[in-house]
């Protein structure tokens, strides 16, 4: 008996807590990792989500050659024949074992690059496309800078330890987030097995490394993974630029110097964490109307359109309020193509800026001409004279029925 009374008691506790204490929503707690930089970054518009240390200057490692990959891809071909210089051979770090006068497509040397982390096939295609390993750093500074990456400062191809050679982990976020939208390097990144040719390699001192497995296990270990690059030196500690994909979204995580034993968790956390408490709210549709505008030497007026959609991350359940302004550009005038770009919609939240879309004329706008101009306006001033001259005729005939009444 003295059991079922506390029962008893004990379910009248509950009910009555349930009753006069409902479950409140509380906040989402955010994610703690070991690493000392992280960002977490939504891929689509650049929006950080969660950050820690993100513009402290950090060595990337290996994550370097994320950048190398894509100064590679837009200024070479894949079909080109890299010959493979004596200095690339005798990089440090991470290898294929490069021979001097081998010859290999740059197609092989990207995959040999982000899949098996190759400081020879860095160097090989630095060399390669600028003559020089410091040319080619100036090459890759100038992309950076040009993606926005302002914080950073890269000397080398590979990323090898330099105390001039640094970035951060928002940087890194953005050069991932560009180099991300190219085919032929999302591919690459997201390959786990790949066999490449290597002709030319003399085989008498032993078979050639020709079969690469990537070295980012995160691929197989989080759903949704598709890429992108690890790293590691001494003196940079375990890094980690992964990628995943998961309803539509994709989000990007950069994670410098974390502890090897949790990196891949330390990553999936965070990408759990974006995923899990985040939802993407459409702020501007593509093709919208914001406004019609005047063109100067142009007749008439023109209708403004986005010329492309904007999504904004917000935490669940959570509304949050953006705010539109219109910036045309200074000196429009006819002619207009369609498809030209005339301003962009800036959108603000709470004072800050959180994005821009395009503002486009889809209708082309004819410059008026010279002899036009002067027809329009004589058919202007007719227009106003005529009608001045209705109009008093209207008011004689209204003044003749007045005296008539009278």
């Amino acid at each position: 008996m003295p059991g079922k009374t506390r029962l008893f008691l004990f379910i009248c506790l509950f009910i009555s807590g349930v009753v006069f204490f409902p479950l409140t929503s509380f906040a989402v707690k955010e994610p703690d990792t070991s690493a000392e930089a992280v960002v977490l970054m939504n891929a689509g518009n650049g929006q950080v989500l969660y950050q820690k240390n993100m513009s402290r200057h950090m060595f990337p490692a290996s994550t370097t050659k994320i950048l190398t990959a894509i100064v590679a891809l837009e200024k070479g071909k894949l079909s080109d024949k890299v010959t493979v210089e004596r200095e690339a051979c005798l990089v440090d770090g991470s290898r294929i074992g490069l021979q001097e006068g081998e010859r290999l497509t740059l197609e092989d040397l990207l995959y040999a690059l982000m899949m098996a982390s190759a400081n020879d096939a860095a160097d090989s295609i630095a060399v390669h496309l600028s003559g020089s390993t410091e040319s080619f750093a100036d090459l890759m500074n100038k992309k950076a800078r040009s993606i926005g990456a302002l914080n950073s400062n890269f000397t080398n191809s590979h990323g090898l330890t330099d105390p001039e050679h640094y970035t951060t982990a928002y940087d890194l976020a953005l050069i991932t987030r560009y180099a991300m939208q190219n085919p032929v390097f999302r591919k690459i990144v997201g390959t786990s097995i790949k066999k490449i040719s290597r002709p030319d390699a003399d085989r008498s001192i032993g078979p050639p490394q020709e079969d690469l497995w990537n070295h980012n296990r995160f691929l197989s270990r989080y759903k949704g993974a598709i890429g992108v690059k690890t790293g590691y030196t001494v003196e940079s500690g375990q890094c980690l630029v992964a990628a995943a994909e998961k309803n539509g979204r994709e989000l990007i995580t950069v994670l410098l110097n974390d502890q090897g034993s949790v990196l891949y968790e330390d990553a999936g956390l965070i990408l759990d964490y974006g995923f899990d408490n985040f939802v993407s709210d459409l702020v501007v549709g593509k093709m919208e109307k914001v406004t019609s505008i005047s063109v100067s030497r142009g007749v008439g007026k023109v209708d403004v359109y986005t010329g492309g959609s904007f999504y904004y991350d917000l935490p669940k359940d959570q509304k949050k309020q953006i705010k539109r302004s219109i910036k045309l550009y200074n000196g429009i005038k006819a002619p207009l193509a369609a498809g030209q770009e005339v301003g962009q919609l800036v959108l603000t939240s709470g004072g800050r800026e959180v994005g821009r879309v395009k503002l486009l004329v889809m209708q082309p706008v004819q410059s008026l001409s010279k002899k036009g101009g002067i027809i329009l306006i004589a058919g202007l001033l007719f227009s106003v004279v005529a009608r001045e001259a209705y109009c008093a005729a209207k008011r004689r005939k209204l003044r003749r029925r007045r005296r008539y009444r009278n």
